[in-house]
């Protein structure tokens, strides 16, 4: 360390040395205190350590104003619990967000909704996509068309064979459940 002071007096940067031996003993003297009021804030000691860190670096780079300051304390301490606060607001807008996009659940699909998925499951694809894309999906049928690349007459050729095998998979899947 003392090559460095050396190095640094030499070059005319002594007062730059003692300003950051100045501003490591602030550091050290004030960084667990402020950490310790936000930890307390925001219940989550890393992200207090954070935003401690991120007042410090702003004062860092200041320092030479606001070591002139009557209570460069004070500057830093407002830095932090001002990051505190935009922090929490950024995270209540995320959150309120979050629940707002998220899709409600329920205690389970009906048994009709249980019924068609497997009986959607035992018709051929072509036939199952086709069927999905109009019925559930609503697209038209020139808008199946389009999408698969085909003439609307075999869409149309596709939901007709779809319906027919659907309507006799529900049919047996019903017969199955009164003999039960």
């Amino acid at each position: 360390m003392t090559l460095v002071m050396t190095a640094a007096a030499a070059a005319g940067g002594a007062s730059a040395t003692y300003d950051q031996v100045d501003f490591d003993d602030f550091y050290a003297a004030k960084f667990d205190v402020l950490r310790s009021q936000l930890y307390a804030y925001l219940g989550d000691r890393a992200e207090a350590q954070d935003l401690v860190q991120e007042a410090f670096c702003r004062a860092y780079s200041r320092w030479a104003k606001i070591r002139k300051y009557d209570d460069p304390y004070a500057w830093v301490r407002r830095v932090a619990w001002n990051l505190a606060t935009s922090r929490l607001r950024r995270q209540k807008t995320f959150t309120t967000f979050l629940r707002r996009q998220r899709e409600e659940h329920h205690d389970g699909p009906s048994p009709d909704r249980v019924a068609l998925v497997a009986a959607l499951a035992k018709i051929p694809p072509k036939l199952r996509r086709a069927v999905v894309l109009h019925y559930l999906g609503q697209l038209s049928v020139a808008e199946i068309a389009a999408q698969e690349e085909v003439p609307e007459g075999t869409v149309k050729s596709w939901l007709s064979r779809g319906r027919t095998a659907l309507a006799e998979h529900l049919t047996d899947d019903r017969k199955g459940e009164s003999h039960v």
